[in-house]
């Protein structure tokens, strides 16, 4: 696959870059970050983790907010952001220019519906096209990769961590939509992109995909803001925490007192997450 370098630059010993492909999974251009620690430098094969964005974003709030370069460098990790949903004047977005649906809301799902099936196929993008162009053109070892996000990409590393355990061997989440089956959220969502029967959603419900019997590699992550304001309506954390209980899951969730669904959130533990990431792959 042809990958165009749109930037690149030196952080932390190591380098940042951002590139551009065509993309076969939505049709359209697709752009992505991806910081190559100094350890990339020897040829070594290191280890990766994918980080998905949130409502709204793109691959550019993580990489200029996320605050991973210093940490990833001392630990030999290679960090990918990529884009939350296609782009082109072509690409079906919200009829009313809602921030939560359509353009920068892919919601990670494979969308079935009208205009938006032409396009939407997030969930491809990030579990077969991405990891095969990563390993194509950057020194990635694939066996050593995991998943993260930040809401709307809390949900989607938490539902293809869960079904891809055999290619995520760590999984986190800062802030995710647990059970977007049960919020207000995923019912516009899920519904717009897979249709009105809710059971076509369990599929990308990480609560539900828990209860239907799919595991993770291993335990889980999850730090949650305790002055959210998206916390008790869309959020739910308590959810995933009964149906890991119940599952028998490990998970450690993380309720921090005072911090809010921003980056000033995520990045004041990006640094533990990517540790605990590191320790596992």
């Amino acid at each position: 696959m042809t990958l165009e370098t749109v930037s690149t630059s030196k952080a932390h010993g190591g380098t940042l870059g951002v590139y551009k492909h065509a993309s076969t999974a939505t049709g359209t251009g697709m752009t992505f970050s991806v910081f190559l620690p100094p350890q990339a430098e020897s040829g070594a094969k290191l280890p990766v983790l994918l980080y998905l964005s949130g409502l709204t974003c793109t691959h550019a709030n993580v990489t200029d907010k996320g605050e991973y370069r210093r940490i990833c460098a001392e630990l030999g990790l290679i960090f990918v952001a990529p884009d939350t949903s296609p782009r082109g004047e072509d690409v079906a977005d919200d009829p009313a220019g809602a921030y939560d649906f359509g353009l920068g809301a892919g919601f990670y799902v494979n969308a079935t519906e009208a205009p938006f099936a032409a396009h939407y196929h997030m969930w491809d993008y990030i579990a077969c096209e991405l990891p095969a162009l990563l390993a194509e053109h950057f020194p990635i070892d694939s066996a050593r990769m995991g998943i993260t996000g930040h809401s709307m990409g809390g949900h989607g590393a938490l539902t293809l961590g869960l079904s891809y355990p055999e290619m995520f061997k760590s999984l986190s989440a800062f802030a995710p939509i647990v059970a977007p089956g049960q919020v207000p959220w995923g019912h516009k969502a899920l519904g717009g992109y897979l249709g009105a029967d809710p059971a076509k959603w369990r599929a990308h419900d990480a609560v539900a995909l828990i209860e239907d019997g799919k595991r993770p590699a291993g335990e889980i992550l999850v730090d949650q803001g305790a002055a959210d304001s998206f916390l008790v309506e869309q959020l739910r954390p308590e959810l995933l925490d009964a149906a890991c209980k119940s599952a028998g899951i490990d998970l450690t969730l993380r309720m921090q007192p005072g911090y809010d669904h921003s980056y000033n959130f995520i990045s004041s533990f990006m640094q533990d997450h990517i540790r605990w990431h590191a320790a596992r792959l």
